[in-house]
């Protein structure tokens, strides 16, 4: 199996794939998914063997990078894919002049996968599309 993350302009393959996980697995109302930041928004897509299985939705927010919409397909999980996802994410917001963090909502089962990537939960429990969340960031060091 080989895992590749790559930058995507495909914002119709990444909201079919996010349509996938998040309206039809998790009952994410279509109005809640779909929204109006998707043309300002870096992609990244994760193909493995070749097939898009996942996705995430990068914005710049001043200092902040926001790391949200992240989701990889039923049959791909438990490949590493969304630790790729991740990763390359922040690799990406570290290259940017003036992002000093990443952040992120996390859904509260996630919140172990992301602390093992380094992040930090802050603040409280809050209710995101009807599913319980927590806000996670990660500081860059200098």
């Amino acid at each position: 199996m080989t895992v590749e993350i790559i930058e995507t302009r495909d914002i119709a393959l990444c909201r079919q794939l996010r349509r996938v996980v998040f309206i039809d697995e998790q009952g994410v109302s279509e109005d809640r998914e779909l929204d109006d930041q998707d043309d300002a928004a870096l992609h990244l897509l994760a193909l493995l063997d070749g097939v898009a299985v996942g996705s995430a939705r990068l914005l710049v927010q001043g200092e902040v990078g926001k790391i949200g919409r992240v989701c990889v397909l039923d049959a791909a999980r438990g490949a590493g894919i969304g630790a790729a996802l991740i990763k390359v994410a922040v690799a990406r917001f570290r290259g940017i002049e003036g992002v000093t963090k990443a952040k992120l909502g996390a859904q509260l089962q996630a919140l172990g996968f992301y602390e093992r990537l380094g992040f930090q939960a802050v603040g409280p429990v809050y209710d995101d599309a009807g599913i319980a969340h927590r806000d996670m960031v990660l500081g860059f060091d200098g």
